[in-house]
C-alpha cells in the first residue's frame, strides 16, 4: 500500500495539480486565439496548446455539437471547444432559468446555455484563468449575447451565494479538480431546491493502473483525475443530490470514457416545483 501523504505534502500535490492544469488551459486559449486547436487527448492536456490529431476530432472538442449549434458561435469559441461531449443537449434547459458552467474554458456551452434559456434567464460561466476568460468575453461579445457572465474563481470555490442556480453543467473539467468532493459540495450548495446537475465528464474504469491515476501529466490531460462511475455516484450522493445516473457515450482512452452524469438536489417539502 502506498504511504498516505501528510496535510503539507498533499497541499503541495493539489497546488501542482492546479498549477499544471492552469497553465495548460491558458495554452489552449492562447492557440485558439492564434487559430489553432487547443487538444483535450492522452498526448497531452486536455486543455493543453497542441493541435488535434484528426482521430481525436471525432471524441473531444466542437465536432460533439450539433452543426446547428456550430454555426451560430465564434471560430475562437469552438476552437477552444475542450470537451468531451456536449451538456447543453442533456440539461434540458428552460426558458428563464439560471444555468451555471463548472470550468467555462472559451465560453461554447455558456453562450449556447444563454439562447437556450432566452433573455429572461441567465447563464454564468467560471473559470480560473485570465486567458480563457479573456477569450470568453470576447466569443460573448462578437456572438451578441447580453444574458451571460464569465466569473473568475475555481470549481472547489464557486463566487455566487447558495442557492442561486437552477442547473449547473459541465464540460471534461471535474476530472481536472484535485478535491472533487469539494466541487461537489459547492455544486449543492449554489443548487436551489430541485435543481439539476447535468455535466459530461471523463470516467474511469475500475482497473486503471495506479500509475496513471497519479501521474501529473496524465490527470491534466484529463484522465489520470478521473473518477469511476461507482466514486461519482457515491461523491454527488454525499454531497446530498439524489437521483444519480452516470452512462458512459463512448471512449476516449484504454482506460476511460466520456459519460454524461445528472443528479438533482431535493425538493423542499411541500414544495410543488418541478
Amino acid at each position: 500500500m502506498a504511504e498516505q501523504l501528510s496535510e503539507k505534502d498533499e497541499m503541495r500535490v493539489l497546488d501542482e495539480i492546479r498549477d499544471v492544469v492552469a497553465a495548460n488551459y491558458a495554452a489552449a486559449a492562447k492557440a485558439a486565439s492564434a487559430g489553432s486547436t487547443g487538444s483535450c487527448g492522452p498526448q497531452g492536456c486536455g486543455c493543453g496548446e497542441t493541435v488535434l490529431r484528426e482521430e481525436e476530432h471525432e471524441v473531444y472538442g466542437a465536432a460533439l455539437y450539433e452543426d446547428g449549434e456550430r454555426e451560430v458561435l465564434p471560430d475562437a469559441a469552438k476552437l477552444a471547444s475542450l470537451g468531451c461531449g456536449n451538456p447543453t443537449a442533456v440539461a434540458e434547459l428552460r426558458a428563464g432559468e439560471t444555468v451555471l458552467d463548472l470550468g467555462s474554458g472559451g465560453g461554447i456551452d455558456v453562450l449556447l446555455s444563454a439562447r437556450r434559456v432566452g433573455p429572461s434567464g441567465k447563464a454564468y460561466g467560471l473559470d480560473m484563468t485570465d486567458e480563457m476568460l479573456e477569450l470568453a468575453r470576447r466569443n460573448q461579445r462578437e456572438a451578441g449575447v447580453q444574458n451571460a457572465e464569465f466569473l473568475q474563481g475555481t470549481i472547489e470555490e464557486v463566487p455566487l451565494p447558495d442557492d442561486s442556480v437552477d442547473v449547473i453543467i459541465s464540460n471534461c473539467v471535474i476530472n481536472l479538480s484535485a478535491d472533487k468532493s469539494l466541487v461537489f459540495r459547492e455544486a449543492a450548495r449554489v443548487l436551489r431546491p430541485g435543481g439539476r446537475f447535468a455535466v459530461t465528464d471523463i470516467v474511469a474504469d475500475e482497473d486503471m493502473p495506479e500509475e496513471v491515476r497519479l501521474d501529473i501529466y496524465e490527470w491534466s490531460g484529463c484522465i489520470g483525475g478521473a473518477l469511476t462511475p461507482a466514486e461519482f455516484e457515491r461523491g454527488l450522493t454525499e454531497a446530498g443530490l439524489e437521483e444519480v445516473e452516470v452512462s458512459e457515450t463512448h471512449r476516449v482512452h484504454e482506460h476511460a470514457g466520456s459519460a454524461i452524469v445528472t443528479a438533482r438536489m431535493p425538493q423542499l417539502e411541500g414544495s410543488g416545483r418541478a
